[in-house]
């Protein structure tokens, strides 16, 4: 959307800002359009009240639009003339946008005007994504202002003081707190559901409750003064799962077993709302748990007359109602799941790709395929007319002379390394190394008319390079190099090991020009000579050589590439 109001700032002259606020009033209008102006209604009679509500909006359509990454919203002062809104957002660049739905939300459900200036903009934490704006918004707000006034007149008559413990017997699940955020009280029920021990009490609410509603805030004395208006989830943390030790660092007997003698498998969630106690300085958390069915009442160890004895928990209980938060969390759970097997697939493919890597280095990706397709291995022998064959020799590589056997491996990589970045650059495949010995061809299996100009290209590179490479034994090498062009036939031999092969006269013969050949010489067949393009080569002629195993041969040096300088052109 921010790239969309980008795009229509540029074309119309207009500022961004303007843009996002003109996107967030037409959201109201389309989602009016939907009904969901309705839920805004609902929430109160005054704009004040839809300010305070946005949050338990956001939490129920959220069961509706599990994937929505809704913003956090609460009022931190309230007044005649408006109030001061605090927006968190993990999406940067709406402010705006949020700014054009408060506009035009006060305009058509509440018919009043806004005037919102934006007093503060930051990182709610420091080098995340996640925005804090503090707005200031005016409005007509008197008679919010006075209902309130009405509610907080004092009655005729004193009411007796009631005790804590008392208090704590209507909300069996609730949960007593101070502004340090240590439990000073909590209901029996609650107790006994944790591993009744009176260890709970005293400790910090963070290692007895994990938040789970609002999201993305601190569990802190601030926040929850700030959102008393929110509805609150809290998820008990086992006694079993705190691991309680004794003073002697020794694990206490004490374990959260529940009435039938095993350990509650099922997480406690309580839903409820934060309230200030004013003679007490502290804050109590009036919840119930949220429970499904009768089967998962028991998997928690509890029973109905645990239940809170007001409101309908017991009804719904027995109706098998389900309750958003536990099927929110659940479906919490089965999304982190899809994420963890996203990732999995995602290094299922890369390490696909790697296996891909190395089949492809000892069997040519056309062959493989055929494999992976179900063809056998005898199907992929095939006769070719004409390929070119070479073979290069390492010379000067006494292994005397090199100490360990780690500087041989070592050497003998970073040679063979540089050539088989120089086949790929050639259309030329690797055959196999043996010793010292380099085997590479082309003209199969892509079949190719350029293949003997391809193996030419490629010997030049491999001596102008070898006279570069610093090894790491620091020993100056040499290589041979033998070429023949002429037919084979070439297919996948072992089972095991596969590896894709070449046999015929042709192989023979590549190899005997590499054993008559020189150091930092490219000895060439005559049927290699007459298959290069002519005047793109300087060539030396040899002469007649006795080749061994084939007589006496016509053989010719291939020197470089053609230049002014010649001495015989093909």
């Amino acid at each position: 959307m921010t790239n969309l109001a980008m795009a229509l700032a540029a074309y119309t002259g207009d500022s961004m800002d303007n843009i996002m606020q003109f996107f967030g009033k037409c959201f109201v209008r389309f989602f009016s359009n939907l009904g969901y102006d309705c839920t805004i209604k609902a929430t109160g009679r005054y704009f004040c009240d839809f300010l305070q509500s946005v949050d338990n909006i956001h939490m129920q359509m959220r069961f509706t639009y599990p994937k929505m990454k809704s913003p956090s919203m609460y009022t931190t002062h309230v007044d005649p003339q408006g109030v001061v809104l605090v927006y968190r957002s993990t999406r940067q660049g709406f402010t705006h946008y949020l700014m054009g739905q408060l506009f035009q939300i006060a305009k058509d459900l509440y018919n009043i005007e806004l005037d919102i200036k934006v007093l503060e903009s930051s990182n709610s934490v420091p080098g995340s994504r996640s925005v804090m704006v503090k707005f200031r918004i005016n409005f007509d707000n008197q008679q919010y202002i006075a209902k309130n006034n009405r509610m907080n007149t004092p009655l005729g008559r004193e009411l007796p003081p009631i005790s804590c413990t008392f208090f704590l017997r209507l909300f069996p699940f609730g949960v007593i707190m101070n502004k340090d955020m240590r439990i000073l009280g909590v209901g029996d029920k609650l107790l006994q559901a944790w591993g009744g021990t009176t260890s709970i009490l005293n400790s910090h609410v963070s290692e007895i409750f994990k938040l789970r509603r609002p999201k993305g805030i601190p569990f802190t004395w601030g926040n929850v003064m700030y959102l008393h208006s929110v509805i609150f989830e809290l998820e008990l943390i086992r006694a079993n799962d705190y691991f309680m030790i004794d003073s002697n660092n020794v694990p206490s007997t004490s374990s959260g077993l529940d009435r039938r003698g095993s350990q509650g498998a099922r997480s406690i969630l309580l839903k409820g709302q934060m309230r200030y106690i004013e003679d007490i300085k502290a804050i109590i958390f009036l919840c119930s748990p949220l429970i499904n069915s009768l089967d998962e009442l028991l998997n928690m160890g509890l029973y109905l007359n645990d239940l809170n004895p007001h409101g309908m928990s017991k009804e719904l209980v027995l109706a098998g109602w389900q309750h958003c938060g536990r099927l929110e969390m659940m479906f919490e759970r089965a999304e982190q799941r899809s994420t963890e097997l996203e990732n999995s697939y995602v290094l299922l493919d890369r390490w696909k790709n790697k296996s891909d890597e190395l089949l492809y280095s000892m069997i040519p990706q056309t062959v493989a395929d055929r494999l992976r397709a179900g063809a056998s291995s005898l199907s992929t022998c095939e006769s070719f007319e004409s390929i070119t064959v070479l073979f290069c020799e390492l010379c000067d590589f006494d292994y005397s002379t090199i100490e360990g056997a780690m500087d041989i491996v070592l050497s003998m990589n970073a040679v063979f390394s540089c050539f088989d970045t120089l086949m790929d650059q050639f259309n030329v495949y690797k055959v196999e190394t043996v010793g010292s010995v380099y085997m590479a061809a082309s003209g199969a299996p892509d079949r190719n008319e350029n293949h003997a100009q391809n193996v030419a290209d490629v010997s030049l590179q491999l001596i102008e390079h070898v006279r570069s490479l610093k090894l790491p034994s620091g020993l100056d090498i040499r290589i041979r190099i033998g070429i023949h062009s002429g037919p084979a036939v070439a297919g996948v031999v072992g089972i095991k090991v596969p590896r894709y092969c070449f046999f015929g006269d042709t192989v023979n013969t590549a190899s005997r020009m590499q054993t008559s050949s020189l150091p930092g010489k490219v000895h060439i067949s005559s049927s290699t000579k007459a298959l290069l393009p002519k005047g793109r080569y300087h060539t030396e002629s040899r002469g007649v050589v006795k080749i061994k195993g084939k007589g006496n041969m016509e053989t010719y040096w291939l020197e470089s590439m053609a230049n002014n300088e010649t001495k015989e052109e093909i």
